[in-house]
């Protein structure tokens, strides 16, 4: 085996990807099509779900220094608030994809991820003990390399994908949107959020001094998926749909999009699978695609190790599929409806009314913040504890060693049995499993913890947790403790265990 896991696709799932299977023990290989990064940074931000995950692997300082948390959120172009008890990092942090990129890429390099790029896939053949990715690097006869698996991270017309043999159903575009990093030096405003005109929308946001990001927007027009796109073209569109093009000039790169809505049928063929835009494309309303992409590298990259290190089963793989295909279906669904509720049109502009008119209570506005920054998401669980399936929250501990966070036990992307109670029956329980799950005996510094889309809650006993920071198993104060449902979520989630 030339490495534990090919990864085919640099971008932020890929990189995000490649850092989680190092953590777990695995050798990764990288490659990428491009010959270098091209400067383009069609995403500009990371939500409140993913600075969660950033942070409790320990990295997040180094994405807050390039970025500025911003509190505002959309949907559709109207507005949302945030609360600050939900999340430790409640706030959007505004930053470009090309410094994402960067600073994943210098985070992977440390942890011993090795690239190739100029090296597109070129054909996928697997069998019972791996998998053969051909790689067309211009050479008389093609390289390959042999892995255990390959992912597919290599974006919406992904070759993995096809090669799979992985349908990819949805919807046709409807409209198309031209991007591009320019000046705009007659810009009257200091930016502009999702202005509808008759001819469609426009948005002029300052990512960096001098810079803006222009998106225009137009309907019933879909141009060849191949159509070259100039510069020209978005300042025509620009003039079109605003009257004035601002004077715009000087562009870093322009590129394209539409509303086409896809999800790959599964998210595995046997020894290859997809994550990111390869799994998903959708309108980037609200900026869920990047997030997104990030969190299904976060859910299979412990998975996936914990498999290459034989300490779990392969069927432990479909587990992935299962938790995150629902969690794209959602989001093309609510981007689906952002697209209809920002076209033109008198119909449009009253459902717009309408539709503004309910956020102003609580309970919509909590309902799409939490929608848009995966703060709802609950994983398919068996037991009835409310924070089983969920996101772990960063609770305050007291430790032996002093004051923690629950984030700071989950750098080393270990399992962590976290025993609030002090139950012997907790450690005895977690023997079997002492060689993959960490025990953390700690008191909660609050006697209830706030969890999205649930509310306040009692502090639990004790509580499993995954790599990921999801929960797999809870214990209420109040109730007695069950060692064998215990073991049970710890075979199931992280293999048998040890004997003798």
């Amino acid at each position: 085996m030339d490495a534990d896991v090919v990864i085919a696709g640099a971008g932020p799932t890929g990189l995000m990807l490649a850092c989680e299977l190092r953590l777990g023990g695995a050798d990764v290989v990288v490659v990428e099509r491009l010959a270098e990064r091209t400067g383009e940074s069609r995403a500009g931000g990371i939500h409140s779900r993913t600075l969660e995950v950033l942070d409790q692997r320990g990295v997040l300082d180094r994405f807050l220094a390039e970025g500025e948390l911003q509190p505002v959120g959309h949907f559709s172009g109207l507005y949302l608030d945030f609360d600050e008890s939900e999340s430790r990092h409640p706030y959007p942090l505004m930053i470009l994809q090309s410094a994402i990129e960067r600073l994943l890429e210098e985070w992977a390099s440390e942890l011993g991820v090795r690239f190739r790029w100029s090296s597109p896939v070129g054909g996928v053949r697997q069998d019972e003990s791996g998998v053969t990715v051909e790689l067309d690097t211009g050479d008389a006869a093609p390289a390959a390399l042999r892995a255990r698996y390959l992912v597919g991270c290599d974006g919406g017309r992904s070759t993995v994908r096809r090669l799979a043999g992985i349908d990819f159903p949805g919807t046709e575009p409807t409209m198309t949107a031209l991007i591009g990093d320019v000046e705009l030096p007659d810009l009257p405003e200091e930016y502009v959020w999702v202005r509808r005109r008759p001819a469609g929308d426009y948005s002029a946001i300052a990512f960096e001094p001098g810079w803006y990001r222009v998106i225009t927007s137009e309907y019933d027009r879909v141009p060849g998926r191949d159509e070259p796109v100039t510069f020209e073209q978005l300042r025509q569109s620009l003039i079109r749909v605003a009257g004035t093009d601002f004077g715009m000039r000087e562009p870093r790169w322009v590129s394209r999009f539409t509303d086409a809505a896809r999800q790959a049928a599964r998210y595995r063929a046997g020894r290859v699978l997809l994550a990111g835009d390869a799994a998903h494309i959708h309108f980037p309303a609200g900026g869920q695609g990047l997030n997104m992409g990030v969190q299904d590298a976060v859910n299979l990259g412990w998975k996936l190790a914990a498999v290459v290190r034989g300490e779990a089963p392969e069927s432990l793989l479909d587990s992935y599929h299962a938790e995150r295909h629902p969690v794209g279906e959602r989001v093309l669904q609510n981007t689906r409806a952002q697209s209809a509720l920002v076209r033109p049109g008198a119909q449009t502009d009253a459902l717009r009314e309408v539709f503004g008119s309910l956020m102003v209570f609580d309970d919509v506005n909590r309902h799409l913040r939490h929608m848009l920054n995966a703060l709802d998401i609950r994983y398919p669980v068996d037991g009835d504890h409310p924070l089983e399936g969920r996101r772990v929250p960063d609770a305050d501990l007291d430790t032996s060693e002093g004051a923690a966070y629950v984030s700071e036990l989950l750098h080393s992307a270990r399992p962590v049995l976290l025993d609030l109670g002090g139950s012997a029956e907790v450690a005895a329980a977690v023997k079997g499993w002492a060689d993959r799950v960490d025990l953390v005996e700690a008191r909660s510094a609050d006697e209830l913890w706030t969890v999205p889309a649930v509310g306040e809650i009692p502090a639990p006993a004790a509580l499993l947790v995954r790599p990921d920071g999801h929960v797999a198993w809870a214990a209420s104060a109040d109730e007695a403790l069950d060692p064998a449902a215990l073991r049970t979520a710890l075979a199931t989630w992280f293999g048998p265990p040890l004997r003798g």
